[in-house]
C-alpha cells in the first residue's frame, strides 16, 4: 500500500490512457501536483492541463525531475527513458493498479467489476444508477461517459466503483467489498499461459472479497463457476430461474430488448433498454442486481437504465452518411465481443452489414486466429485493415491479409477484402454502402477514424 501523505509532487507516465488520466485526476482533485507524459496530445491531456497538470509530449528522462513519486500504465515498458531514469535517482515507483488499490482502500463501500468482456458498460450502468439514487460517488470508468463529462468522477459520498482489469494481473491490487464477475474468457494471451492461468487469476482476485462482502457471478460462463464454486458470499445473475437475479420475458421490439429481472420469486419490473445487444440483457442485470443488494429501490435502477444511451465507441451510432446507410462505431476487438456486436446489429431494421474491422496486437490475433475467422458470420461485407500494434513489434509472422484469406475461407459468399489506408476504405465503402445498410468500425485501435472519414462531408 502507498502512504500518499509521503509525496506531493506525482508524475504519471501514459497519463493520456483511459485508465492512468482517471487516476490523475483525482490526485489534482486533491491537491496533489501532476506532471506526466504520453507518446500525442489528445482532448484527454488537454482536459487535464485545464485542470492543472503539467503535459509533457513523448518520453524523456528529464520529465521526471522534481518529482517524488512515479506512477505508470500497464502499458510502459522498463526500458522506457522516464523509468530508467527515476530508478537512477531513486525515486519510487508505483504501477497504476498500486495506486488504484490505494484510493479505493479509503472508501467503506467499494465496487470491482470484472471479467473479459462487458466492464465498461456495467461500470457505466451501475455508476448512473449510483449517482440517481444520490450516493454521489467516485467513478473510475474504462471510455467516454457523457453523464459523467469524461472517464472519472469524483464524488464525496462513501462509494468507489472502478473496472478491475485482469491484464498483467493488475485487479490483484485491489480488495473491493463487492466484486462483480462479468464472464471469463481467453484474452491477453501475451501475458497468460492459458484459460486455466486466467481462471487461478480471477480465483485469487475473488478471495480478496471478504466475508461479508458480495461476489456477484454470471451464471452460465463454467470459469466463473470454477471461481465462485464452495464461496458462501456469491449472488448469481443470468438466465437460470435457479439464480438470485433471473432474466425472464425477453422479447426484442424493433431490436431493442425488454426483459424483467426475478428475485427470490419476486417480479422486480421491467427494463426496457435503449441499446441493443443480448449481451446488454446481462449488463443490465448485473448492474441491477448489485445496486439492489446495495439497497437502492427497482424504481431508480429500471429509470435509469431505460435512460442509459450508452457509452463512447460502444454500438455508438454516429449517425447517417452517403446514400442513407447507418454508420456505427464500437470497441470490440475479441472474438466473443465480435459475434455479440454483429449480433446486435443483425437484430436491428437493415438490409445489409458493413464491418471495418482492425485487428488488435499481433499476440490476440496470432492466438485466437481460428476463432477470428469464425466470429463474422452475420457481415455481408468484411474490410480488415492492418493490425494496430498497441504496445507490441510486429514479429509474430501474422497480419491481416492472412487473416482475411481464413474468413473467406470460412465464408465464401461474404464479400470478404484487405484495405490497407483508410482514406480507401472509406471512398469503397461510400460508394457501394446503400440504403438501410449498418455500417460498423469495429476495433481497439484508431478505425473510428474511418467512420470520421464517412461523416466529415454529412451535416
Amino acid at each position: 500500500m502507498i502512504d500518499l501523505t509521503k509525496h506531493r509532487n506525482i508524475h504519471c507516465i501514459g497519463i493520456g490512457g483511459i485508465g492512468l488520466s482517471a487516476i490523475a485526476e483525482i490526485l489534482l482533485s486533491r491537491g496533489y501536483n501532476v506532471t506526466g507524459s504520453d507518446m500525442k496530445e489528445s482532448m484527454i491531456t488537454d482536459h487535464l492541463a485545464t485542470l492543472g497538470a503539467k503535459i509533457y509530449i513523448g518520453h524523456r528522462a528529464e520529465n521526471v525531475e522534481g518529482a517524488d513519486l512515479l506512477v505508470y500504465s500497464a502499458a510502459i515498458a522498463e526500458e522506457n527513458p522516464e523509468i530508467v531514469r527515476a530508478k537512477e535517482l531513486g525515486i519510487p515507483m508505483a504501477s497504476r493498479a498500486q495506486l488504484l488499490g490505494t484510493l479505493m482502500c479509503e472508501y467503506p463501500k467499494s465496487i470491482a467489476v470484472s471479467g473479459t468482456h462487458g466492464k465498461t458498460t456495467t461500470t457505466s450502468m451501475l455508476s448512473l444508477i449510483l449517482n440517481n439514487a444520490g450516493k454521489d460517488p467516485t467513478i473510475l470508468v474504462g471510455g467516454e461517459l457523457a453523464e459523467i463529462g469524461g472517464n472519472v468522477q469524483v464524488g464525496h459520498g462513501d462509494t468507489f466503483i472502478t473496472e478491475a482489469c485482469e491484464y498483467r494481473d493488475s485487479f490483484l491490487q485491489l480488495h473491493p467489498n463487492i466484486e462483480i464477475i462479468m464472464n471469463i474468457d481467453s484474452d491477453h494471451l501475451d501475458y497468460f499461459k492459458d484459460i486455466d492461468a486466467i481462471v487461478k487469476s480471477f480465483d485469487r482476485f475473488a478471495g480478496y472479497v471478504p466475508e461479508t462482502g458480495k461476489i456477484i457471478a454470471y451464471d452460465a460462463n463454467p470459469f466463473v463457476s470454477e471461481v465462485v464454486k464452495g464461496r458462501k458470499n456469491v449472488i448469481l445473475f443470468g438466465y437460470n430461474s435457479n439464480s438470485d437475479y433471473s432474466v425472464s420475458g425477453v422479447r426484442f421490439v424493433e431490436g431493442i430488448p425488454r426483459f424483467h429481472v426475478i428475485h427470490d420469486g419476486q417480479d422486480l419490473g421491467e427494463v426496457i433498454l435503449r441499446i441493443p445487444g443480448e449481451h446488454n440483457i446481462l449488463n443490465a442485470t448485473a448492474a441491477f442486481a448489485c445496486a439492489y443488494e446495495m439497497g437502492i429501490g427497482p424504481d431508480v435502477i429500471i429509470a435509469t437504465l431505460e435512460k442509459y444511451t450508452g457509452i463512447q465507441r460502444r454500438f455508438d451510432v454516429k449517425g447517417y452518411f452517403g446514400r442513407g446507410a447507418r454508420l456505427i462505431d464500437d470497441y470490440a476487438h475479441h472474438p466473443t465481443e465480435i459475434r455479440a456486436t454483429l449480433n446486435a446489429a443483425d437484430k436491428l431494421p437493415h438490409h445489409d452489414i458493413w464491418c471495418i474491422f482492425q485487428p488488435h496486437t499481433y499476440t490476440r490475433t496470432l492466438a485466437l486466429f481460428d476463432q477470428f475467422a469464425d466470429a463474422f458470420g452475420l457481415t455481408d461485407h468484411l474490410i480488415l485493415t492492418d493490425i494496430y500494434a498497441a504496445r507490441e513489434k510486429d514479429i509474430y509472422n501474422i497480419d491481416s491479409k492472412k487473416l482475411a484469406d481464413a474468413i473467406h475461407g470460412e465464408h465464401p459468399d461474404m464479400n470478404v477484402r484487405y484495405m490497407k489506408d483508410f482514406d480507401n476504405i472509406a471512398a469503397y465503402v461510400k460508394e457501394h454502402a446503400e440504403k438501410g445498410d449498418l455500417v460498423i468500425t469495429m476495433g481497439a485501435g484508431d478505425v473510428y477514424k474511418v467512420g470520421d472519414l464517412l461523416m466529415q462531408d454529412e451535416k
